[in-house]
């Protein structure tokens, strides 16, 4: 039996089930594709979206799907990690977009993934794989290298235990590689990644620190393979990212490449 149709189980684990049902696929679901998703009934589904529209939490497009609501949004803006980080990263993630005129974004690490929290795009940039509130993996994309780099060695074990996916011909998937490059970042203070996670995009990253000194964000520049001089885009990152960790508190001085 499925976990969510499982007797006894609290409403809001089964909403919790349903809300969280949309990270793992399209930004748009059908009853049945979440009743699927969740294992639950189709009857409990079904009652269960109703309340969720009622509340705002869902909404329901012109061709019957559901997708997300803007109340969603509005609570997710209000986490603690998020609501002070965006708030000094805006700033300097808008000076960087103003520059460049490239994808700009900002992730957290979530468990094994890093999460977008912010992001400002040019309309005519390249398209990414994940929107804001997505996920990437740590060991192939910008922001997430960095924040493994940081993660300590746990982590590190965590993410390469299983094997590593290659998402391209370039991901590297080595274990011993991908250490030796998460040195380089951390001594450095930037990372440079080339088509890992998608064959035509490259990106700069870079650490974010709070007031203790640790790592709570990492800061990426995106842009189409071959397009830019990554190595050009480099200061700009890193200064941006600087600013950021001082407007949080932080005191750790930051490499300037």
């Amino acid at each position: 039996m499925p976990l969510n149709a499982e007797p006894g189980r609290s409403v809001a684990s089964r909403l919790s089930a349903l809300l969280f049902a949309f990270k793992s696929g399209g930004a748009s679901l059908t009853l049945a594709d979440l009743t699927r998703r969740t294992g639950m009934p189709h009857a409990t589904v079904r009652r269960l979206v109703l309340e969720l529209l009622s509340e705002g939490l869902l909404e329901r497009t012109d061709d019957g799907r559901y997708v997300i609501g803007i109340r969603v949004w509005e609570l997710g803006t209000l986490a603690p990690r998020s609501l002070p980080l965006r708030s000094v990263a805006l700033p300097f993630m808008e000076d960087l977009h103003a520059a460049l005129r490239q994808h700009v974004q900002l992730a957290v690490l979530d468990g094994m993934e890093a999460v977008i929290v912010e992001r400002m795009s040019a309309s005519k940039a390249l398209g990414l794989v994940s929107q804001v509130g997505g996920r990437l993996p740590l060991h192939s994309s910008g922001v997430g290298k960095v924040l493994l780099a940081h993660g300590g060695e746990n982590l590190f074990r965590q993410v390469t235990s299983p094997g590593l996916r290659a998402y391209t011909p370039d991901t590297i998937t080595d274990p011993n590689q991908l250490r030796m490059d998460l040195g380089e970042y951390r001594r450095t203070g930037f990372a440079l990644v080339n088509q890992e996670t998608s064959p035509d995009a490259q990106s700069v990253a870079t650490a974010i620190f709070g007031i203790s000194g640790e790592c709570v964000a990492a800061l990426s520049v995106v842009v189409a393979a071959g397009t830019v001089n990554l190595n050009s885009v480099v200061p700009a990152v890193v200064a941006a990212s600087r600013g950021i960790s001082r407007g949080l508190g932080s005191a750790v001085s930051l490499r300037t490449p």
